[in-house]
């Protein structure tokens, strides 16, 4: 089931609902194509994976929970872990990029775009 998210407050308690489980969060609005092909698969795999929480954010209508996500593109897809955005890069690999570059940036927390074999893959893997 993909419960929908209005406010920070449905989103902050959407987050602590989850615990430790992985909770997904799709950022959408109805207009975009993109969104409109996603949001059947991504609802089917709310169904597929019992064990992970699915939520989506209407971008219009949660104007201002979109803008504290930092939401630039639709769709966009950020994973949660215990109430922590979880990175989608390990560790040493962020480690050994960081260090390379010279500089610690912010790293990558989502997934940018309508990549329903890239979601999947991250949410297996996070499961």
């Amino acid at each position: 089931m993909v419960q929908i998210i209005k406010d920070e407050n449905e989103f902050q308690t959407f987050l602590k609902a989850a615990g430790y489980k992985l909770a997904v969060v799709e950022y959408s609005a109805k207009w975009c194509g993109a969104c409109k092909r996603i949001c059947p698969v991504f609802f089917a795999m709310s169904l597929k994976y019992k064990n992970v929480m699915f939520a989506t954010v209407d971008v219009d209508d949660s104007r201002e929970l979109a803008e504290v996500c930092r939401i630039k593109i639709i769709p966009t897809f950020q994973l949660f872990k215990q109430a922590q955005k979880v990175t989608l890069f390990s560790r040493l690999k962020r480690a050994i990029c960081c260090c390379r570059s010279g500089s610690v940036g912010e790293p990558i927390f989502e997934i940018c775009g309508a990549d329903a074999k890239k979601l999947e893959a991250k949410i297996q893997e996070l499961m």
